[in-house]
Protein backbone atom coordinates (compact mmCIF):
# COMPACT_ATOMS: atom_id res chain seq x y z
CA UNK A 1 0.00 0.00 0.00
CA UNK A 2 1.34 3.58 -0.72
CA UNK A 3 1.96 6.19 2.01
CA UNK A 4 -0.44 8.90 1.29
CA UNK A 5 2.52 11.69 3.08
CA UNK A 6 5.18 9.12 0.58
CA UNK A 7 3.03 10.57 -2.22
CA UNK A 8 2.08 13.77 -1.10
CA UNK A 9 6.31 14.68 -0.99
CA UNK A 10 6.76 13.15 -4.51
CA UNK A 11 3.84 14.92 -6.21
CA UNK A 12 5.65 18.05 -5.32
CA UNK A 13 7.63 19.93 -7.92
CA UNK A 14 10.62 21.92 -7.12
CA UNK A 15 10.27 25.31 -7.22
CA UNK A 16 11.83 27.99 -9.65
CA UNK A 17 13.91 29.70 -7.10
CA UNK A 18 15.14 25.99 -6.48
CA UNK A 19 16.06 25.62 -9.72
CA UNK A 20 17.71 28.72 -10.14
CA UNK A 21 20.49 27.50 -7.42
CA UNK A 22 23.65 26.49 -8.65
CA UNK A 23 24.94 22.97 -7.93
CA UNK A 24 26.57 22.78 -5.26
CA UNK A 25 30.40 21.70 -5.94
CA UNK A 26 32.47 19.42 -3.89
CA UNK A 27 35.21 21.20 -2.37
CA UNK A 28 38.67 21.33 -3.98
CA UNK A 29 41.29 18.76 -2.56
CA UNK A 30 43.32 21.25 -0.96
CA UNK A 31 47.15 19.96 -2.60
CA UNK A 32 45.52 20.72 -6.08
CA UNK A 33 44.01 24.16 -5.72
CA UNK A 34 47.40 24.82 -4.20
CA UNK A 35 49.37 23.54 -7.17
CA UNK A 36 46.89 24.66 -9.55
CA UNK A 37 47.00 28.35 -7.94
CA UNK A 38 50.93 27.70 -8.43
CA UNK A 39 50.89 27.00 -11.76
CA UNK A 40 48.75 29.94 -12.78
CA UNK A 41 50.48 32.48 -11.00
CA UNK A 42 54.31 31.20 -12.61
CA UNK A 43 52.59 30.89 -16.22
CA UNK A 44 53.23 34.96 -17.02
CA UNK A 45 56.32 34.91 -16.09
CA UNK A 46 57.73 31.74 -17.99
CA UNK A 47 56.19 33.64 -20.80
CA UNK A 48 57.69 36.82 -20.40
CA UNK A 49 61.43 35.13 -19.77
CA UNK A 50 60.95 32.48 -22.63
CA UNK A 51 59.85 35.48 -25.02
CA UNK A 52 62.78 38.03 -23.36
CA UNK A 53 65.13 35.22 -23.94
CA UNK A 54 64.41 34.71 -27.52
CA UNK A 55 64.77 38.55 -28.02
CA UNK A 56 67.91 38.91 -26.55
CA UNK A 57 69.36 36.00 -27.54
CA UNK A 58 68.44 36.78 -31.16
CA UNK A 59 69.71 40.17 -31.12
CA UNK A 60 66.60 41.50 -32.02
CA UNK A 61 67.32 44.10 -29.08
CA UNK A 62 70.79 44.89 -28.06
CA UNK A 63 71.75 42.83 -25.19
CA UNK A 64 74.00 45.21 -23.64
CA UNK A 65 70.76 47.72 -22.93
CA UNK A 66 68.36 44.44 -22.55
CA UNK A 67 70.83 41.17 -21.45
CA UNK A 68 69.19 37.95 -21.97
CA UNK A 69 68.06 36.04 -18.55
CA UNK A 70 70.92 33.54 -19.19
CA UNK A 71 73.35 36.47 -18.27
CA UNK A 72 71.41 37.86 -15.95
CA UNK A 73 71.52 34.14 -13.71
CA UNK A 74 75.11 33.83 -14.63
CA UNK A 75 76.31 37.37 -13.02
CA UNK A 76 73.65 36.40 -10.19
CA UNK A 77 75.60 33.46 -9.58
CA UNK A 78 79.07 34.88 -9.76
CA UNK A 79 77.80 37.96 -7.27
CA UNK A 80 76.77 34.86 -4.70
CA UNK A 81 80.22 32.80 -4.68
CA UNK A 82 81.73 36.34 -4.67
CA UNK A 83 79.82 37.40 -1.26
CA UNK A 84 79.39 40.93 -3.25
CA UNK A 85 75.60 40.68 -2.90
CA UNK A 86 75.33 39.23 0.42
CA UNK A 87 77.06 42.43 1.62
CA UNK A 88 74.71 44.83 -0.37
CA UNK A 89 71.18 42.55 0.52
CA UNK A 90 72.40 42.81 4.36
CA UNK A 91 72.87 46.07 4.90
CA UNK A 92 69.57 46.86 2.57
CA UNK A 93 67.47 45.05 4.52
CA UNK A 94 68.78 46.32 8.53
CA UNK A 95 67.69 49.85 7.24
CA UNK A 96 64.23 48.75 5.74
CA UNK A 97 63.67 46.54 9.17
CA UNK A 98 64.85 49.58 11.69
CA UNK A 99 62.91 52.18 9.26
CA UNK A 100 60.15 50.01 9.24
CA UNK A 101 60.01 49.25 13.04
CA UNK A 102 60.27 53.01 14.04
CA UNK A 103 57.71 54.49 11.64
CA UNK A 104 55.41 51.49 11.70
CA UNK A 105 55.37 51.70 15.51
CA UNK A 106 54.93 55.38 15.74
CA UNK A 107 51.97 55.08 12.96
CA UNK A 108 50.03 52.40 14.83
CA UNK A 109 50.36 54.40 18.30
CA UNK A 110 49.43 57.76 16.71
CA UNK A 111 46.31 55.93 14.55
CA UNK A 112 45.00 54.24 17.70
CA UNK A 113 45.35 57.52 19.96
CA UNK A 114 43.49 59.72 17.19
CA UNK A 115 40.80 57.03 16.68
CA UNK A 116 40.60 57.07 20.16
CA UNK A 117 40.35 60.20 21.33
CA UNK A 118 37.89 63.09 19.19
CA UNK A 119 40.35 65.94 20.94
CA UNK A 120 43.53 64.04 19.60
CA UNK A 121 42.23 63.93 16.08
CA UNK A 122 41.73 67.47 16.25
CA UNK A 123 45.24 68.40 17.02
CA UNK A 124 47.35 66.14 15.19
CA UNK A 125 45.41 64.59 11.93
CA UNK A 126 45.20 68.06 10.44
CA UNK A 127 48.99 68.28 10.42
CA UNK A 128 49.80 64.71 9.78
CA UNK A 129 47.66 64.94 6.61
CA UNK A 130 49.46 68.11 5.38
CA UNK A 131 52.71 66.20 5.78
CA UNK A 132 51.64 63.17 3.93
CA UNK A 133 50.54 64.53 0.96
CA UNK A 134 54.39 66.27 0.83
CA UNK A 135 56.64 64.15 -1.73
CA UNK A 136 59.17 62.35 0.13
CA UNK A 137 61.82 63.39 -2.85
CA UNK A 138 61.04 66.50 -1.88
CA UNK A 139 61.85 66.18 1.88
CA UNK A 140 65.40 64.06 0.97
CA UNK A 141 67.57 67.18 0.32
CA UNK A 142 66.46 68.43 3.52
CA UNK A 143 67.24 65.17 5.56
CA UNK A 144 70.97 65.07 3.97
CA UNK A 145 71.02 68.55 4.84
CA UNK A 146 69.81 67.65 8.56
CA UNK A 147 71.39 64.51 9.20
CA UNK A 148 74.27 64.19 6.47
CA UNK A 149 75.04 60.80 4.41
CA UNK A 150 74.93 58.68 6.92
CA UNK A 151 72.43 55.66 8.04
CA UNK A 152 70.53 58.39 10.49
CA UNK A 153 69.38 60.04 7.31
CA UNK A 154 68.05 57.16 5.56
CA UNK A 155 66.50 55.33 8.23
CA UNK A 156 64.66 58.09 9.31
CA UNK A 157 63.59 58.86 5.57
CA UNK A 158 61.84 55.06 5.25
CA UNK A 159 60.12 55.86 8.81
CA UNK A 160 58.43 58.75 7.34
CA UNK A 161 57.44 56.57 4.57
CA UNK A 162 56.03 53.49 6.64
CA UNK A 163 54.39 56.00 9.28
CA UNK A 164 51.77 57.01 7.27
CA UNK A 165 50.05 53.71 5.38
CA UNK A 166 49.77 52.22 9.22
CA UNK A 167 48.71 55.50 10.36
CA UNK A 168 45.60 55.95 7.95
CA UNK A 169 44.76 52.40 8.59
CA UNK A 170 44.59 52.29 11.88
CA UNK A 171 42.99 55.22 12.45
CA UNK A 172 40.15 53.91 9.73
CA UNK A 173 39.80 50.88 11.48
CA UNK A 174 39.66 51.87 15.02
CA UNK A 175 36.46 54.58 13.73
CA UNK A 176 34.70 51.59 11.39
CA UNK A 177 34.54 49.49 15.07
CA UNK A 178 30.74 48.99 15.88
CA UNK A 179 30.15 51.84 18.32
CA UNK A 180 27.87 49.51 20.05
CA UNK A 181 30.53 47.07 21.22
CA UNK A 182 31.72 50.34 23.20
CA UNK A 183 28.15 50.94 25.06
CA UNK A 184 28.95 46.96 25.92
CA UNK A 185 32.49 47.95 27.29
CA UNK A 186 31.12 50.45 29.37
CA UNK A 187 28.62 48.31 30.87
CA UNK A 188 31.28 45.95 31.83
CA UNK A 189 33.21 49.05 33.07
CA UNK A 190 36.34 48.67 30.57
CA UNK A 191 39.11 50.43 31.39
CA UNK A 192 41.02 52.21 28.26
CA UNK A 193 43.76 50.30 28.16
CA UNK A 194 41.05 47.13 28.27
CA UNK A 195 39.08 48.46 25.44
CA UNK A 196 41.81 49.13 23.53
CA UNK A 197 43.60 45.93 24.11
CA UNK A 198 40.38 43.73 23.97
CA UNK A 199 37.92 45.56 21.59
CA UNK A 200 39.27 47.89 19.13
CA UNK A 201 42.18 46.25 18.44
CA UNK A 202 40.80 42.83 17.32
CA UNK A 203 37.94 44.74 15.65
CA UNK A 204 40.35 46.79 14.02
CA UNK A 205 42.76 44.41 12.60
CA UNK A 206 41.87 43.69 9.40
CA UNK A 207 42.57 47.43 8.40
CA UNK A 208 45.72 47.01 10.97
CA UNK A 209 47.06 44.26 8.40
CA UNK A 210 46.43 45.99 5.33
CA UNK A 211 48.03 49.06 7.11
CA UNK A 212 51.22 46.77 7.63
CA UNK A 213 51.65 45.28 4.17
CA UNK A 214 51.22 48.84 2.38
CA UNK A 215 53.32 50.11 5.17
CA UNK A 216 56.29 47.27 4.27
CA UNK A 217 56.10 48.06 0.68
CA UNK A 218 56.49 52.05 1.21
CA UNK A 219 59.73 51.30 3.53
CA UNK A 220 61.30 49.32 0.89
CA UNK A 221 60.14 51.92 -1.99
CA UNK A 222 61.76 54.37 -0.01
CA UNK A 223 64.95 52.48 1.04
CA UNK A 224 65.61 52.84 -3.39
CA UNK A 225 65.23 56.53 -2.66
CA UNK A 226 67.52 56.46 -0.10
CA UNK A 227 70.57 54.31 -1.31
CA UNK A 228 70.34 55.81 -4.81
CA UNK A 229 71.59 59.25 -3.07
CA UNK A 230 74.50 59.27 -0.97
CA UNK A 231 74.75 55.94 0.37
CA UNK A 232 78.80 54.01 -0.33
CA UNK A 233 76.42 50.14 0.77
CA UNK A 234 72.87 48.28 -0.28
CA UNK A 235 71.22 47.30 -3.04
CA UNK A 236 69.89 51.33 -4.19
CA UNK A 237 74.22 51.78 -4.53
CA UNK A 238 74.40 48.54 -6.00
CA UNK A 239 72.10 49.71 -9.24
CA UNK A 240 73.76 53.00 -9.09
CA UNK A 241 76.96 51.99 -9.23
CA UNK A 242 76.40 49.41 -11.99
CA UNK A 243 74.18 52.02 -14.02
CA UNK A 244 77.53 54.25 -13.77
CA UNK A 245 79.40 51.44 -15.11
CA UNK A 246 77.02 50.18 -17.91
CA UNK A 247 77.09 46.97 -15.91
CA UNK A 248 73.06 46.31 -17.15
CA UNK A 249 72.68 42.47 -15.28
CA UNK A 250 73.54 43.79 -11.90
CA UNK A 251 71.24 46.74 -12.70
CA UNK A 252 68.66 43.92 -13.29
CA UNK A 253 69.42 41.80 -10.32
CA UNK A 254 69.11 44.64 -7.96
CA UNK A 255 65.81 45.39 -9.30
CA UNK A 256 64.60 41.34 -9.27
CA UNK A 257 66.35 41.73 -5.19
CA UNK A 258 63.69 44.38 -4.53
CA UNK A 259 60.78 42.76 -6.27
CA UNK A 260 61.61 38.62 -4.33
CA UNK A 261 62.14 40.26 -1.01
CA UNK A 262 59.04 42.51 -1.27
CA UNK A 263 57.32 39.68 -2.44
CA UNK A 264 58.55 37.73 0.23
CA UNK A 265 57.23 40.17 3.25
CA UNK A 266 54.22 40.67 1.67
CA UNK A 267 53.65 36.76 1.45
CA UNK A 268 54.10 36.69 5.32
CA UNK A 269 52.19 39.25 6.29
CA UNK A 270 49.60 37.53 4.33
CA UNK A 271 50.37 34.38 6.48
CA UNK A 272 49.71 35.70 9.40
CA UNK A 273 46.70 37.43 8.15
CA UNK A 274 45.07 34.29 7.24
CA UNK A 275 45.84 33.27 11.15
CA UNK A 276 45.08 36.13 12.74
CA UNK A 277 41.60 36.68 10.78
CA UNK A 278 40.35 33.14 10.94
CA UNK A 279 37.01 34.28 12.43
CA UNK A 280 36.26 36.39 9.09
CA UNK A 281 33.85 34.46 6.71
CA UNK A 282 34.55 36.67 3.69
CA UNK A 283 34.24 36.19 -0.37
CA UNK A 284 37.11 33.97 -1.19
CA UNK A 285 36.88 34.72 -5.38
Amino acid sequence: MSNPATDSIKRVAPSPAAKALPAIRAPREKGDFKGRKLLMGSLLPLIIIGGWQYVSGTGIVDAMLFPAPSSIVKEFYEMIVSGELFRHLEISVLRALLGFLLGGSLGLLFGLAVGMFSRFEEIVDPTVQMIRTVPLLAITPLFILWFGFGETSKILLIALGAFFPLYVNTFLGVRNVDSKLFDVARVLEFKRINQMIRLVLPAAMPNVLLGLRLSISIAWLVLVVAELMGADRGIGYLIQDARSFMRTEVVFIGIILFAAVGKLTDSLVRILERRLLKWRDSYKG
